[in-house]
C-alpha cells in the first residue's frame, strides 16, 4: 500500500466525554434499518478512518473493529472492505479490496497516525469512485473532527445519496462542529450518525458488525446473528419490524 499514489478527485472534482444519547442510537438504527442491499451491493463496504494524530489513542481499537466485522459475516456470504484513510499533509490513500481480515489487519497495523487536517471530502469522493466501478452497500466513516467546508462535503454526500450509498458516520469525542457536519452528511446521504466514547466502543463494534452482516446477507443473516446473542443485531432488527 505504501507505493499507491494519494487519492485525487479525478472523477469527482470538485469520541471521550459522554455516552451516545438514546435519541442518537434510535435515529441511527432507524436509518440503518431502511437499507435494502441488492445482489449487486452485497458484501462491499468502504471503511474510512481519520488517521490524524488525535486518533492515535484509539487506532488499535479501530483495527480490532474491522477484524470483528469480517468475523461477523463468516459463513454469511463474505465481505469485501476497501480501506480509505487520511493523515499528515494532504495524504489520503485507498487500499485494494480485502476479503481477508488478516490481510487488512496487516495493512492497518503498518499505518501510523500523523498530524494534519481532515480530508473527508476525499473520502466521500473515494466512495463515489468505488461505487462507479461496482456498487457498494455503504460508506462507514470513523473520525473525531471536521475542518473543511461543510457545504462541499454535503455536495458529495448528496451525490452518494442519489446513487443509493448511505454514509454511516461515527464520531469519537464531542466536537460540536464535527457533530453538526456529520449529522448533515448522514441526513443527505440517507445514512446515519452516532457518537461514541471509549466507554461505548463495544457498542460501536456491535453496530458495525450488524451493518456488515446485513450488507452481506440481508435480514435473514441478521436474524441468525441475533440468535447468537449479538446486541447490535437485536437492536437493528427491532427497528426493522
Amino acid at each position: 500500500m505504501g507505493t499507491r499514489p494519494p487519492l485525487d478527485e479525478r472523477k469527482h472534482q470538485d469520541m471521550e466525554v459522554s455516552n451516545s444519547s438514546a435519541s442518537d442510537i434510535d435515529a441511527f438504527l432507524k436509518k440503518a434499518a431502511v437499507l435494502s442491499p441488492g445482489r449487486e451491493t452485497q458484501g462491499r463496504l468502504v471503511f474510512a478512518l481519520d488517521a490524524t494524530m488525535s486518533r492515535q489513542p484509539t487506532w488499535d481499537a479501530a483495527c480490532q473493529i474491522q477484524s470483528d466485522m469480517f468475523q461477523a459475516v463468516e459463513g454469511v456470504g463474505g465481505l469485501s472492505i476497501k480501506l480509505v484513510y487520511f493523515r499528515g499533509f494532504d495524504e489520503c490513500r485507498a487500499s485494494r479490496w480485502f476479503s481477508s481480515p488478516g490481510d487488512l489487519a496487516g495493512v492497518m497495523g503498518r499505518i501510523r497516525c500523523q498530524g494534519g487536517r481532515t480530508q473527508i471530502r476525499k473520502v466521500l469522493s473515494a466512495a463515489l469512485s468505488a461505487n462507479d466501478e461496482a456498487r457498494i452497500a455503504a460508506l462507514v466513516y470513523v473520525g473525531d473532527c471536521m475542518e473543511e467546508d461543510v457545504d462541499l462535503l454535503c455536495q458529495r454526500a448528496g451525490e452518494l445519496g442519489l446513487k443509493g450509498v448511505p454514509v454511516f458516520l461515527f464520531q469519537e469525542g464531542h466536537d460540536p462542529v464535527a457533530a453538526e457536519a456529520f449529522r448533515e452528511i448522514a441526513r443527505i446521504s440517507g445514512g446515519a450518525y452516532c457518537a461514541f466514547t471509549s466507554g461505548s466502543a463495544a457498542e460501536l463494534a456491535s453496530l458495525l458488525k450488524a451493518i456488515a452482516v446485513y450488507a452481506s446477507g440481508g435480514k435473514s443473516a441478521l436474524a441468525r446473528l441475533e440468535t447468537q446473542g449479538d446486541g447490535g443485531a437485536r437492536l437493528l432488527l427491532q427497528q426493522m419490524k
